[in-house]
């Protein structure tokens, strides 16, 4: 199989996981408990069916959109990942390149394993900064500073990951980072050396915004779930969110957000942005799928702040559908980490490039020339 074969999103799956050694690839792949959450961020889409109109005129249509002051070619950008160079040694820079080709946003993870510095010079366009509130204080100021001091635009704080999922996936192939090496999982890193060539031979395994301040994850083997439940602060709280959305004095979101009751305090805060999330399905298992509860948070708070749906988008008719409810664009992670782990930046572009088909077709199909005309009157609730 090969980067031209993959039309989809299950393709670039497929690549990924020819690529990626056992333990990597089900890190990308996996989620909570039993995944229920997971697979019914996508299933949600399913239950909804879109209703178009025909003979419109649209021989040219604009998709491009303004989120959180961004001004952006298309209605999706790349959500913030961490530990992006264990899928592919270009890692975030690679993304960082492949959405500007776009026009789109890249957003950077605090575990991200290139800093911010270098991805101002790579990524022109607008970028985010995704913020872990983590229990030292000094770190917390120095992301901020260094997000600031790189002009990023947006500042996203996430606030689902009080503590770390139950990733049994995880549990059961010993995954950690830095990657730690266990008889259990040699024989894959073994089956896999373009993987492991690369690995060890480019430049050493870092998360430069880390350095200096901590070293679990980088120079110390941990588990994301062990980081999150050890390193972040769970005492966060909504003074914590606006003290900090205060001192970005910018465009701030918070990532994560699933009820009414904290959209709203989300713009009482001064958030100019949400991310109706449930972290990939990655943390509790369960929780209702951010399409399904999109509509009423977008009915309480659609007309004050730019909602975005995160979670579980494979198609353009997923971002449509979610325009239609209210959404002001949608973003994606594996959507592009399974590219990125076939291809490195080809892949990126070329999954960027078949969701801007996509997205452009349907459109057309649906006969609408720009994105503020779709509506509900679109869709049809099964």
């Amino acid at each position: 199989m090969r980067l031209t074969d993959c039309h989809n999103f299950g393709d670039f799956r497929r690549l990924a996981k020819k690529r990626l050694p056992s333990p990597v690839f089900h890190y990308i792949d996996g989620a909570a408990d039993d995944e229920i959450t997971y697979r019914r961020n996508t299933s949600s889409f399913d239950d909804v069916d879109l209703v178009p109109n025909v003979l419109a005129g649209v021989e040219t249509v604009d998709m491009s959109v303004e989120v959180m002051g961004q001004k952006m070619d298309m209605p999706l950008y790349c959500a913030p990942t961490a530990l992006q160079r264990l899928f592919h040694y270009e890692g975030e820079r690679a993304v960082a390149r492949a959405a500007t080709k776009h026009g789109t946003m890249f957003g950077v993870s605090s575990l991200a394993t290139v800093s911010v510095e270098e991805i101002e010079k790579l990524a022109p366009g607008p970028k985010m900064f995704q913020f872990y509130f983590h229990k030292d204080r000094g770190l917390n100021d120095a992301l901020l500073e260094r997000a600031r001091a790189a002009n990023f635009q947006v500042m996203a704080l996430t606030v689902d990951t009080i503590t770390g999922g139950n990733r049994e996936r995880d549990l059961r192939t010993g995954f950690t980072s830095p990657p730690r090496i266990t008889p259990a999982s040699a024989i894959s890193y073994a089956l896999h050396p373009g993987w492991a060539w690369n690995y060890f031979t480019k430049e050493k395994f870092d998360m430069p915004h880390l350095s200096g301040h901590v070293s679990a994850g980088t120079n110390l083997a941990m588990s994301i779930g062990d980081y999150f439940g050890s390193m972040l602060d769970q005492s966060m709280n909504w003074d914590d969110a606006e003290k900090l959305c205060a001192k970005w004095n910018g465009q701030f979101a918070l990532k994560g957000i699933m009820s009414v009751e904290d959209a709203k305090r989300a713009v009482d805060i001064g958030c100019t942005g949400i991310m109706v999330s449930n972290h990939g399905g990655r943390q509790l298992d369960g929780s209702r799928a951010p399409f399904d509860q999109l509509a009423e948070i977008c009915d309480a708070v659609g007309d004050k702040i730019d909602v975005i749906c995160e979670g579980g988008i494979q198609r353009g008719t997923h971002v449509l559908k979610a325009l239609s409810v209210g959404a002001k664009a949608c973003s994606g992670g594996r959507m592009y980490l399974y590219a990125l782990a076939a291809a490195g930046q080809a892949g990126v572009e070329r999954v960027l490039g078949n969701m801007r088909t996509e997205i452009e077709r349907d459109m057309k199909l649906m006969g609408v020339t720009s994105l503020d005309q779709l509506s509900r009157a679109n869709l049809r609730y099964r």
